[in-house]
């Protein structure tokens, strides 16, 4: 069995699915681009998404000649508000996508109601979700089809990549045909993500955080490295060269490692966000809300600033890891957002929020002796914090 079919075979092991079911990504994008193929979702459908999500979800639908429709969040979860999505529906809509921000599953049963009744597709974006449940059913199991990511910030890391899985027979088997059309990865795309992969393990993000950051950022913008967004995906709407490719046996094979500790991983992130719960109340920061239907894996712990930019600042000073997911309802998209057809006002909730939201990290190599100088620096500049979203919204 080469490296590829155990890697499908692994993940399969911990979803509870055939690997039949399952298909393998250069990165999940392009996976999320296949299930629109497959689903025979292009020009002149609508297909419904977060307004408070990555570019390259809509950049997907689009680059399908497809339109996305933008539905605001709901401030407690960040997750789709299930009562705006209705309104959009017109005879041209054909999917919902629904995402699983920072690791928690939306009100799913909601969403299925509506989706039976007006004959729509659910496509579950869970980038942020491998390993959560919603209602003890673990995340991929619950819509038409499922696209994970596995890049380097998710719950899982391979450097780049994701997968895709889908339950039902004839669409598994449409996305195993379309997987066998994927570009190769070249020999010195393959070496390159190695050698990153190989770096990363070694780097102190102690002492390095900030310049490592800054420096994988301009180097993954100018297409130098293996990074999550190519410029181009940044800059328009325009499908970039070399985006059809599928997995390296070298992202399969990290993937492999990484799944045989990722239960540890996900307790890690819990013991850690159950810190943070407590070190925030501690502080007057409400915790992250958790509702009763999900089973949250905190990808990310997210807090609220007064000013984003000059508490950045303050963090980089002096060192301190936090991250800055999502900066914008099409993060990272600062302006220009009509290009990727999301009229500004759309949705108010996301758009303020992001104005305002950063993020506590949980990754497997963040030490509670780190989290515990994280959450020092947060005490000592409580007075740029914001307590809850309530106070978000009114600031």
């Amino acid at each position: 069995m080469n490296p590829l079919s155990k890697y499908k075979k692994a993940i399969g092991d911990y979803v509870n699915l055939d690997p039949k079911h399952i298909s393998l990504y250069w990165k999940g994008r392009v996976g999320l681009f296949a299930i629109l193929e497959a689903m025979g979702i292009g020009a002149g459908d609508e297909v419904i998404i977060p307004g408070y999500t990555c570019v390259v979800v809509p950049n997907a639908i689009l680059y399908r000649g497809a339109q996305p429709l933008y539905v605001d969040i709901d401030p407690a979860t960040f997750n789709m508000d299930t009562s705006k999505i209705e309104s959009l529906i017109s005879p041209k809509t054909k999917a919902i996508i629904i995402q699983n921000t920072f690791g928690l599953s939306p009100d799913f049963d909601a969403i299925q109601g509506i989706a039976r009744r007006h004959d729509l597709k659910i496509i579950e974006d869970n980038t942020h979700g491998f390993g959560s449940s919603y209602k003890s059913q673990l995340a991929g199991w619950l819509g038409d089809a499922a696209f994970f990511s596995t890049q380097w910030n998710k719950p899982y890391s391979t450097g780049i990549g994701g997968f895709v899985i889908a339950r039902e027979n004839a669409l598994a088997q449409q996305l195993l045909e379309l997987e066998n059309t994927l570009e190769k990865p070249s020999t010195a795309k393959s070496s390159m993500l190695a050698l990153q992969m190989r770096l990363r393990k070694m780097m102190d993000y102690t002492g390095l955080y900030w310049p490592a950051v800054k420096t994988y950022r301009w180097l993954s913008k100018r297409n130098i490295i293996s990074g999550s967004s190519a410029g181009e995906e940044l800059a328009g709407i325009q499908k970039p060269p070399n985006y059809w490719m599928g997995s390296s046996k070298v992202q399969a094979k990290e993937g492999i490692r990484q799944l045989r500790v990722f239960s540890e991983n996900l307790k890690h992130r819990r013991r850690l966000a159950n810190y943070y719960r407590s070190a925030c109340h501690n502080i007057g920061l409400a915790p992250v809300f958790e509702p009763d239907y999900a089973q949250h894996i905190f990808l990310k712990y997210p807090f609220f600033v007064k000013d984003r930019q000059h508490f950045l600042d303050l963090a980089s000073k002096d060192n301190i890891r936090l991250g800055e997911w999502l900066s914008s309802p099409i993060h990272p998209i600062a302006e220009n957002w009509d290009t990727w057809a999301y009229k500004k006002g759309t949705c108010p909730i996301a758009e303020k929020i992001s104005q305002h939201l950063l993020n506590l990290p949980t990754d497997p190599d963040v030490s509670l002796k780190e989290a515990g100088r994280i959450m020092d620096f947060l005490k000592k500049n409580r007075k740029a914090l914001l307590a809850n979203v309530e106070e978000v919204l009114r600031f």
